[in-house]
């Protein structure tokens, strides 16, 4: 089988591992989500985002299904969406959003992992002015002209527009997610990931040694099972 193989097996387990990580905290999105604006994704926009990012991840029907019962059954645990403010190495800012049901475990967890790694958690607030909050989406690439798309959007609160090679990315102010969001289902553009996410003001580059340290910490912070996020003011 030799070299190949190994390679292949290698692949597969890391595959498996990342998934074994990110399925968990996709399905507590969609908890929070299917809790806070009820089970239907038509009436609840937040949920349909969630949704679409657990299915552009690969997330099988039934764990999704399975997830949005738990939210409204009984015995649901409580499910915290928290955030924490911190500095990593070298002065880097970070946000760190977290969905817990044990709160107490989570900044516990999270101290630890800035104070084993050169950085220091700061207190809630501290980071105000350095960052804003926006309604992001991440979509599949559109063919042709964007001129109609854009003005479309702009109606429901589009900031703004940009296609790379990748994918198409819409930015709004975070009030205007539920707007942005029924335009993209009505265009019937494919989202791949869609949230409020912390978009720095005045991002800050770093030379690649120093990124290597602040990267470690980001890698840590992300690998927490109570992690669903982590933004910076990185360039």
């Amino acid at each position: 089988m030799g070299r190949a193989f190994e390679y292949r097996r290698a692949s597969k387990e890391a595959r498996w591992d990342k998934m074994s990580k990110l399925f968990p905290k996709l399905a507590k999105a969609i908890q929070v989500a299917a809790k806070e604006g009820g089970e239907d994704p038509l009436m609840n926009p937040k949920l349909r985002s969630a949704i679409a990012t657990a299915k552009a991840n690969n997330m099988p029907k039934d764990n999704i299904e399975a997830a949005i019962k738990r939210a409204l059954g009984k015995d649901a645990a409580e499910i915290k969406q928290i955030h924490y403010e911190g500095r990593a190495p070298h002065g880097a800012l970070v946000i760190v959003e977290c969905m817990s049901d044990n709160p107490t475990r989570t900044v516990a967890n999270v101290k630890a992992i800035f104070n084993k790694n050169k950085g220091e958690l700061l207190q809630n607030g501290s980071l105000n002015f350095m960052f804003s909050r926006k309604a992001v989406f991440h979509l599949e690439k559109v063919e042709g002209d964007l001129e109609e798309l854009e003005l479309d959007l702009i109606d429901a609160g589009l900031e703004s527009l940009e296609q790379n090679e990748e994918e198409l990315l819409i930015m709004g102010d975070y009030s205007a997610f539920k707007e942005l969001s029924d335009m993209i289902e009505k265009k019937a553009l494919v989202i791949k990931k869609a949230g409020l996410e912390y978009v720095p003001n005045s991002p800050v580059s770093f030379d690649e040694d120093k990124l290597a340290e602040i990267e470690k910490l980001l890698d840590k912070l992300e690998d927490d099972d109570d992690v669903s996020a982590v933004y910076t003011n990185i360039d």
